[in-house]
């Protein structure tokens, strides 16, 4: 196990900092639309209650930050751990993307699209992580699998609400 030090911990911060905003720029978007354009949606019955998604994804976007750290501690120089850093930084910026989708334009048929190649960006970034740090790609699983289940409730609601 490494030792933690000053420069370590600023790195976990920061590591952890960069997905938080992401969310953060995400919500703006978000809570906007949530009482008002998503409240008129006809929803599954397995959707998740609203005040649900707020600690979810904090929760998350901790993990993910928490991963990423894991990764780059190893140096950013190292070829494999570049790429998982190209990797996640442009899987943070499709989950951004499906935000303004989503709720931003009001689009379903967007937000499905744009999350179909979030999942798949995910599953690229476990399997890069995996072969630089093993629990780093074990933090990515919840992410992964709460994406699986907010893919299948955009499916949902685009064929509940499709004229």
């Amino acid at each position: 196990m490494k030792h933690l030090t000053i420069r370590s911990c600023v790195l976990l911060i920061g590591c952890i900092f960069l997905p938080i905003m992401v969310g953060v720029i995400g919500s703006l978007v978000t809570l906007s639309s949530v009482s008002t354009w998503y409240a008129s949606l006809i929803k599954p019955v397995f959707a998740p209650p609203n005040w649900l998604f707020g600690p979810v994804w904090t929760l998350l976007y901790i993990l993910m930050g928490i991963s990423l750290w894991l990764i780059i501690r190893n140096g950013i120089e190292d070829q494999t751990v570049r790429k998982g850093f190209i990797i996640f930084i442009a899987q943070l910026l499709v989950n951004l993307f499906w935000s303004l989708a989503f709720f931003g334009m009001q689009s379903p048929v967007m937000g499905f699209i744009t999350i179909i190649i979030l999942v798949i960006l995910i599953v690229f970034t476990i399997r890069t992580f995996k072969t630089i740090s093993l629990p780093a790609a074990y933090l990515l699983i919840p992410y992964l699998c709460w994406t699986c289940i907010a893919t299948v409730l955009n499916l949902s609601i685009l064929l509940l609400n499709h004229p």
